[in-house]
């Protein structure tokens, strides 16, 4: 089971890749939309890690 931290950054990294796909798609505001990719795609590769190393302790 994983913890709750673990779900609350998994719903922000959600959250960051539907707000960047709007960014992207409708304004034109290019460093704020840099901004949250970076920002999802460092969640994620948390998340991985996380879970990767979650597996090794079970």
């Amino acid at each position: 089971m994983l913890p709750a931290m673990w779900w609350v950054l998994f719903s922000l990294c959600s959250i960051l890749g539907v707000v960047t796909w709007y960014l992207r798609n409708f304004t034109e505001r290019r460093e704020l939309t840099r901004l949250c990719g970076i920002l999802g795609a460092i969640l994620m590769l948390a998340l991985v890690q996380w879970t990767y190393s979650a597996e090794l302790l079970e």
